[in-house]
């Protein structure tokens, strides 16, 4: 047995925690899609969720359109977003909502293009994410984050006709999973946690070696050649190129009339 089908531990378990450390991504879907009351929980969690000095700044789009989904999927380069297996729920920046509760009540709305009310907003909206994905996995359904949707971020706007003053931060799949996937190999401890400071490191290169050799062994195991020989040589090849590490997100949260100061 591999040693990547045993989850991670951890001091104090119980089942929360046990559902956490059991994560992993799942890209393939059963038929089975969600029902009303799985999707009405998953709400519910993901509107209880903390916000940021309560201006609840953040939107949930279910996607149950064909055309729509089809136009998410193209934009995002993921074919597994595409078809009709697992649910797809979007979770938006939505500065839009209370713009225009303050301009009802003759207020000005400037700062709702500040950087620093988007961070806010990216904070509940990305918070609310992990909430109904801890919700999911409770309830024993696979899920994946899709940050891969801002691929093509100006044609994701377009299909869910967003207006102004709102982004698409993120997607996630949830579903009944066809597939049992390894639990993939994280960074070690001290270079992720410390107290107080940033970690003292002299080389990462060198304090990542034994872990870049378990990350070759995960790829190996999953039934491939490994694809890289370190961790390093993984941040080389991935770091900002392709799908949604290059597309134009700041120009078109410009556009969105975002992030302008």
């Amino acid at each position: 047995m591999s040693k990547f089908t045993e989850r991670s531990t951890a001091p104090i378990e119980n089942t929360t925690i046990v559902n956490q450390l059991s994560h992993r991504t799942f890209r393939r879907f059963t038929d089975e899609r969600l029902t009303d009351e799985q999707v009405d929980t998953l709400v519910e969690v993901a509107r209880r969720t903390a916000t940021s000095s309560f201006l609840q700044q953040t939107t949930i789009l279910h996607i149950t359109d064909q055309r729509v989904r089809d136009e998410i999927a193209a934009a995002s380069g993921q074919p597994y977003v595409g078809g009709d297996k697992g649910d797809l729920f979007v979770f938006l920046v939505d500065m839009y909502r209370n713009k225009s509760l303050r301009e009802e009540m003759g207020v000005d709305s400037r700062a709702a293009s500040s950087m620093n009310l988007f961070i806010c907003a990216a904070e509940d909206a990305i918070l609310a994410a992990q909430n109904t994905v801890t919700a999911a996995e409770s309830m024993g359904l696979g899920t994946v984050f899709l940050g891969s949707i801002l691929g093509d971020p100006r044609r994701l706007i377009a299909a869910m006709e967003l207006p102004e003053l709102t982004f698409p931060i993120l997607g996630l799949l949830v579903g009944h999973s066809e597939q049992e996937p390894l639990y993939r190999p994280r960074l070690p401890r001290d270079v992720v946690f410390a107290r107080n400071t940033y970690p003292r490191v002299d080389s990462f290169r060198q304090a990542l070696a034994e872990y870049g050799t378990e990350v070759s062994e995960y790829y190996e195991a999953r039934g491939g050649s490994a694809r890289f020989d370190d961790f390093g040589q993984l941040v080389v090849a991935s770091l900002g190129t392709g799908g949604a590490h290059v597309s134009p997100v700041l120009e078109t949260l410009h556009e969105q009339g975002l992030c302008l100061f």
